[in-house]
């Protein structure tokens, strides 16, 4: 009898080769690869071949759901950093401290206030359920996001930096949540949150992802005077810096996450070379697209028909209230009066904050945070409830973000971005200066 783990390596391996030979017609479709990867994990699972199961959410699976997904999102937001050249000022990141700042707590509360009213869960719960499902995913909307260095398009900048920064900034909430679950007398742990949870674990995150970052690319830089690496072997600095960086900033409490998007940010300034950091750039992006495969596949053996039934009319009011109403509302409150920089004052395009709005993909963060949730004391009822409506939530907006996402992106680039003033594009990082 064949080994099971030997027919899931030949499956994957002829995924891998499909995908990327026919890659050239899938990309003009109105399909993302992720819907792909979707169906061969259903396939792969209960109710196909049987070859994965990893769809039962107890303690064991839940870590490896979890270890999975957060090595996943830690490439993806350094990756989001290492694309981003702007100006670290204010001004040139308007757009994202309105995304993150009043986007994401409309959306946290927006999704509280329908589990709490709609599918009648405790705050503490429904606030969860809020945390988990408001990150929009870095790893799922490369489509729509930054293509490389020489991209300043802001609404691809706006999803870029804003899936680099929430997958972290989401940390708070999702403590909050646990220590409510745990214990639903605020003052015995609201004054710890605050100075542990959200102030000193964002402030140790800011500071180690540039220190951590700084202190690595000085190394290498002084090491290349003497002995230059291994040009096979240099593109593997960058998955030092991630898991260093990561590692560290955990060890003192902060948001590995976000130590991580920063020190992306950080490497991208810090060498002399620009090829340097745009070579790890394309070296991260083939990992994070192999790792894309696998955990798309995962949520794929996952799913379970009865449980989803059973849940199917809570997930459906959760996800188009959220992907329909309050995503593109908040967009649209946060964005209000925005005035981009080097416009000459002009208001953002409203077709470009219509498009902001829509394209909140949902996906690998999401499970992430999920995974960590059961870790951490979500169970029972509560567990199973959040956990397919988040998993439905997920697949509705691969398959609809996904099919919209090629037809909307090519409608942007020939009727927006081609209708802007030549001074709304920026051909070079002097002229942001």
């Amino acid at each position: 009898m064949i080994d099971v783990y030997i027919l899931d390596l030949l499956v994957i391996g002829l995924l891998l080769l499909t995908v990327t030979l026919g890659s050239g017609w899938i990309s003009r479709l109105p399909l993302s690869f992720a819907i792909i990867y979707l169906v061969v994990g259903i396939i792969l699972g209960p109710y196909g071949f049987e070859l994965i199961n990893l769809r039962r959410v107890g303690v064991f699976n839940a870590e490896v759901l979890e270890r999975i997904t957060e090595l996943v999102v830690i490439i993806s937001v350094f990756s989001c950093g290492l694309k981003i050249i702007r100006p670290l000022r204010l001004r040139t990141w308007n757009i994202t401290i309105r995304l993150i700042a009043l986007l994401m707590p409309i959306s946290i509360l927006g999704i509280a206030v329908v589990g709490k009213y709609l599918l009648g869960m405790e705050w503490a719960g429904a606030i969860l359920l809020g945390a988990i499902l408001a990150p929009t995913d870095p790893v799922l909307a490369s489509e729509v996001q930054l293509t490389d260095v020489k991209d300043k398009d802001e609404l691809r900048f706006g999803l870029t930096s804003e899936g680099g920064l929430n997958d972290a900034l989401a940390f708070p909430f999702v403590y909050f949540a646990i220590h409510a679950l745990k214990d639903n007398n605020w003052n015995n742990w609201l004054g710890q949150w605050v100075a542990v949870d959200l102030i000193w674990a964002i402030f140790a995150a800011l500071v180690m992802g540039v220190v951590v970052a700084k202190a690595i690319v000085w190394i290498d830089r002084k090491i290349e005077r003497i002995r230059p690496a291994d040009d096979l072997m240099e593109d593997f600095i960058a998955i030092g810096i991630i898991l260093i960086t990561y590692s560290l900033t955990e060890i003192v409490n902060g948001y590995g996450f976000l130590a991580v998007f920063v020190a992306g940010l950080v490497v991208q300034r810090s060498y002399h070379n620009p090829e340097k950091p745009l070579a790890q750039l394309e070296f991260i992006e083939r990992i994070e697209k192999l790792l894309e495969v696998g955990t798309i596949l995962l949520l794929g053996t996952i799913l379970l028909v009865n449980p989803m039934l059973n849940y199917a009319s809570q997930s459906l009011i959760v996800t188009s209230l959220l992907l329909l109403i309050i995503r593109p509302l908040g967009v649209w409150v946060s964005t209000t009066g925005l005035r981009l920089e080097n416009t000459r004052g002009r208001k953002m395009d409203s077709r470009t904050r219509l498009l902001l709005g829509w394209f909140g993909i949902r996906g690998v963060g999401s499970l992430y945070y999920l995974a960590y949730a059961f870790g951490n004391g979500l169970k029972d009822q509560l567990g199973e409830q959040i956990a397919w409506i988040t998993y439905t939530t997920i697949v509705i907006s691969v398959i609809v973000h996904g099919v919209s996402s090629t037809p909307l992106m090519n409608w942007y680039e020939r009727y927006v971005v081609t209708s802007k003033p030549k001074e709304q594009m920026p051909a070079t990082i002097d002229e942001l200066d």
